[in-house]
């Protein structure tokens, strides 16, 4: 549930599209191959992302404005790239719905049924699944720090079922190795801090508790 909450949150996050741009001087990379924008294009791109992510479009339609002109960012196969990932993205918002759905569930089962003993065995299973996931989050960063390259090649010949993903375009300069790097130590760090939220405040009922039946 933290994992899919992390990436939807990353997706729908204005600001990680405009600081990485801003951070990797997209602007220029773009003017470099002679499409040159302004900081509210830039802004208008990430909103445009955010949209079509969350549409019912099968195909991007991201254009810009250029000598009264208005031109697509994307060739064919960079547009066929972004519908695989925005079906990524989509599987990702059902898995969130799915255990969200059951940890809400299971908790107030935990919370309201049986109450003395099941609360506190709710809060013993949270502080071990947060545990569990601060051990996997420092793996996973871990991993990261010595070879992200690696693990983000794997990661598409794992998720993708052709090669539309290598395609070469705006797509990789909006995009950078650096920008993904940045949404995936987002996203760990996101995951990390929940999971701290989580066993605190299970730590703290039990150690309340325990403390009160002495």
């Amino acid at each position: 549930m933290l994992l899919t909450a992390a990436i939807a949150g990353a997706v729908n996050l204005r600001w990680l599209y405009t600081h990485g741009f801003a951070k990797y001087d997209v602007k220029q990379s773009l003017a470099d191959t002679g499409l040159n924008l302004t900081d509210a294009d830039m802004t208008k791109i990430a909103g445009d992302f955010i949209h079509y992510f969350n549409d019912h479009e099968k195909y991007i339609n991201l254009t810009v404005q250029q000598n009264g002109t208005s031109v697509s960012l994307f060739n064919t196969d960079e547009i066929i790239h972004f519908r695989d990932v925005k079906s990524l993205f989509r599987f990702d918002y059902a898995v969130l719905l799915g255990t969200f759905l059951y940890c809400l569930a299971f908790s107030l089962m935990g919370l309201f049924w049986q109450k003395g003993t099941n609360r506190r065995k709710l809060a013993g299973d949270a502080i071990i699944g947060s545990a569990v996931t601060l051990v996997l989050m420092l793996l996973l960063g871990i991993g990261a720090l010595i070879n992200f390259d690696t693990l983000f090649y794997d990661f598409h010949l794992i998720a993708f079922t052709n090669q539309f993903w290598s395609a070469e375009g705006n797509m990789l300069l909006l995009f950078p190795d650096g920008f993904w790097y940045d949404a995936a130590t987002y996203c760990i760090v996101t995951i990390a801090a929940l999971a701290v939220i989580i066993g605190g405040v299970s730590w703290t009922y039990l150690h309340y508790h325990r403390k009160k039946a002495y």
